[in-house]
């Protein structure tokens, strides 16, 4: 048995140098960075945004509740508030596209408005168009629309 766990060591130590010299980055990409048209400049990504409204694919439009702090900040991690809960996940921007890492770290506390939270988080998570003004953002994907405004 130890003779295959020996075996293994080298197998996972070139897995691990394979992954690690990959040239695809999990993390945010710089707005200097991207290359081509985007909305996705340092003045949107260095705003706090605060959530408007949500939209599931086929569903009604629900605004985001009244009392209750929803907000998007992006740093290293993307920064959410969710009423009494906060989150962080991994992001990276590509152009007009924001894709959010669909395992998002996020506190459990029984706030109010967790069914609207549930949905909101669930809608985060994916690959998402991104289209802005001075005073809005919006992201689209297959799953449904998030309106967020400064």
């Amino acid at each position: 048995m130890k003779n295959v766990y020996f075996r293994l060591i080298p197998f996972a130590l070139i897995t691990l140098a394979v992954a690690c010299s990959s040239s695809t980055s999990s993390l945010p990409t710089a707005p200097s960075s991207i290359t081509g048209s985007t909305t996705l400049t340092a003045d949107v990504i260095g705003a706090t945004w605060r959530l408007q409204s949500i939209q599931r694919d086929g569903r009604a439009e629900q605004a985001a509740p009244a009392g209750a702090d929803y907000s998007l900040t992006f740093a290293d991690r993307l920064s959410i508030h969710a009423d009494c809960n906060s989150c962080a996940s991994a992001y990276t921007i590509a152009g007009p596209t924001i894709t959010v890492a669909a395992g998002m770290a996020c506190t459990r506390a029984a706030c109010p408005t967790m069914a609207f939270e549930s949905e909101y988080t669930a809608l985060l998570a994916g690959e998402h168009t991104v289209s802005t003004t001075a005073t809005s953002m919006v992201w689209t994907s297959p799953r449904g629309t998030i309106r967020f405004a400064r």
